[in-house]
């Protein structure tokens, strides 16, 4: 269903059971003062007849009564009157008079059956005279009728009338949705500009916003993924390269000059190794794969597990510095990503310390938080450089990684709720690595 069929539906629906309560209600009010109306002229021609008997002749005392016409007596056309003495004499009556008498017993207004059909009928006593006046229910019906039909049918009207005038001004609201939609639809696939939509209404503001906003951000996806795939295609390239002249050379070689270029081709072959690896694992990070296999680590066992990723057996280069204070619960985090994130930094602390110091890793609580300080002893990062460390395939002039474990730390930090703070100092890079922590 349409948005505009729904609104019509549903705000014409509110508008006819609106109009519907009013017209019932000014209806109703409309019968009784019909019926007050009618009543009341029951009154004015009983006290008209009484005020014409005083100037006609005088009446019989007994018998039949004597016929009037009703022009005679000023009645109206449908209205019967009877003039009766005090004991139940009918002295007049007019022509229009049923066959059966009035009853005139009980004073005012008065519901009754003559010759099967009802009668409203007003008694109204006047000397030693009782005058009764009365007209038909069924007319008095048809007239009611009559005049809440011609009531009825100009509500009926405007309420249609409205209904399409709800109808089209829903459409010329909707209409700048339409303009939107028209724009999309004659954009190319690989137009990213934002929309640019003059006289937009207020309200679809946000709307038009938000559809630039994503605009902006599917661009910075597509530009990241294309510097993502050429900086991997050139970085895939150099150990290529550098595997098949090796193993050139060791074809055209015999001996240690052999030896020596099949384990430089083996050296290029495990960084090749290495940086498909982290691509993967960035790619699959940056992504909406899951990571949560149901395995819970505390910081320590964190700790543990990355020194012994990082040092593949040479713990003895990593000094764990651990709290007695420090909590035992563990991350609100896939263990896989803290994991990696962690080894990534002392990874990076390693190849950027020499072989006769060690990196120090502290841990500290705070609160529902651990903090993972990484300390090593190598020349430091200039200050202007601390912020490329992040990103993809960049490194310094003394770096001999593939340029994508930080930027790793960082995806994870962004996905995790973690915070990553870089220090600079002459004798070495202090990182600190800020993980959440279950609630116990």
């Amino acid at each position: 269903m349409s948005l505009r069929l729904r609104l019509s539906l549903t705000l014409g629906a509110a508008f006819a059971l609106i109009w519907a309560l009013a017209a019932a209600w000014m209806l109703s009010d409309l019968r009784n003062q019909m019926m007050f109306s009618l009543d009341q002229r029951l009154v004015a021609s009983a006290r008209m007849v009484a005020g014409l008997l005083e100037q006609l002749p005088t009446l019989p005392s007994k018998g039949e009564g004597t016929h009037f016409s009703a022009e005679q007596l000023n009645i109206p056309g449908g209205m019967a009157c009877q003039v009766s003495s005090l004991r139940g004499e009918i002295l007049a009556r007019s022509h229009n008079n049923p066959e059966q008498a009035l009853e005139a017993e009980k004073m005012g207004f008065h519901d009754q059956m003559i010759d099967g059909a009802p009668w409203r009928s007003f008694t109204l006593a006047r000397g030693d005279v009782r005058i009764t006046t009365a007209d038909r229910q069924i007319e008095r019906e048809a007239l009611n009728m009559s005049i809440l039909l011609a009531a009825s049918v100009p509500v009926g009207v405007a309420l249609l009338g409205c209904l399409c005038l709800l109808w089209l001004g829903i459409g010329q609201g909707l209409a700048p949705l339409n303009r939107l939609r028209e724009a999309l639809m004659r954009r190319n696939a690989d137009s990213l500009e934002p929309l640019q939509l003059q006289s937009f209404p207020s309200e679809l503001k946000p709307l038009l916003d938000t559809q630039n906003q994503l605009f902006q951000r599917i661009g910075k996806t597509i530009e990241r993924e294309r510097r993502l795939t050429g900086d991997a295609a050139h970085e895939l390239r150099s150990p290529l390269t550098a595997i098949k002249t090796h193993l050139q050379v060791a074809r055209m070689t015999e001996g240690s000059a052999r030896d020596q270029s099949l384990a430089r081709a083996e050296e290029g072959a495990d960084r090749l190794h290495r940086t498909l690896e982290q691509l993967l694992l960035l790619a699959r990070v940056e992504g909406s794969l899951s990571f949560d296999d149901g395995t819970q680590y505390s910081a320590e066992q964190v700790a543990r597990l990355a020194i012994a990723d990082a040092t593949g057996g040479e713990r003895l280069r990593i000094k764990l510095h651990l709290p007695a204070e420090l909590s035992s619960a563990p991350l609100q985090m896939p263990a896989v990503l803290s994991i990696a994130a962690l080894r990534n930094l002392l990874d990076n602390a390693l190849r950027h310390t020499s072989e006769d110091c060690a990196v120090e890793l502290r841990l500290e609580t705070i609160g529902n938080r651990v903090r993972f300080v990484v300390r090593d002893h190598g020349p430091g990062i200039a200050p202007d450089d601390l912020q490329h460390l992040t990103q993809r395939f960049w490194r310094n002039g003394q770096s001999t990684g593939c340029g994508l474990g930080l930027a790793i730390v960082q995806a994870i930090v962004q996905r995790c709720d973690c915070a990553l703070h870089f220090d600079s100092r002459p004798d070495g890079l202090r990182v600190e690595l800020t993980m959440p922590l279950q609630s116990l």
